[in-house]
């Protein structure tokens, strides 16, 4: 059987096309049933879009597919903490299960900075698993921020280093 970690693979792999289009790299699947129905990663800079994270392009790909808005029996597997717009879409979309890679300290709304997945004020709450592959998620974000910060000093230096 397909455990958390092999999903979490496939999600880093979302993530990696991200990167290589130079956009920040988290990616996101969402799983049904043991199949992928959703995948997304990072599209902000590309379709200059501040709502294509990973997760909200997941999530619509998976509704189009089952002709559903109701997501319910699915797994979102992501690689950073979800931002507060993407666990409002999570919660409104009825996703049961949420695992994701590493926190995000700074806009994190599944237990760092915020917790709506448990807040009884909505109707409907979501069981997370964190953690998953958390080493990996975490290096290729600071990988690429690592080497965005080494282009823009050479930028600033006068250099082309590409």
């Amino acid at each position: 059987m397909r455990d958390d970690s092999y999903w979490m693979g496939k999600a880093l792999a979302q993530a990696a096309n991200a990167g290589k289009r130079g956009e920040v790299p988290i990616g996101a699947v969402l799983v049904k049933e043991g199949r992928v129905i959703g995948r997304g990663y990072n599209l902000r800079e590309g379709k200059q879009d501040p709502c294509a994270h990973a997760e909200l392009l997941a999530i619509r790909q998976a509704a189009k597919r089952l002709k559903a808005w109701r997501l319910t029996g699915t797994t979102l597997y992501v690689t950073l903490e979800p931002c507060p717009m993407c666990m409002g879409a999570i919660l409104l979309a009825r996703v049961e299960r949420l695992v994701f890679g590493c926190f995000d300290p700074k806009a994190g709304a599944a237990g760092s900075l915020y917790d709506l997945t448990n807040d009884r004020r909505f109707n409907h709450r979501v069981e997370v698993t964190s953690g998953v592959r958390e080493e990996e998620c975490s290096a290729i974000l600071s990988d690429f921020f690592r080497e965005l910060r080494r282009r823009k000093k050479g930028e600033r230096q006068g250099g082309s280093e590409a």
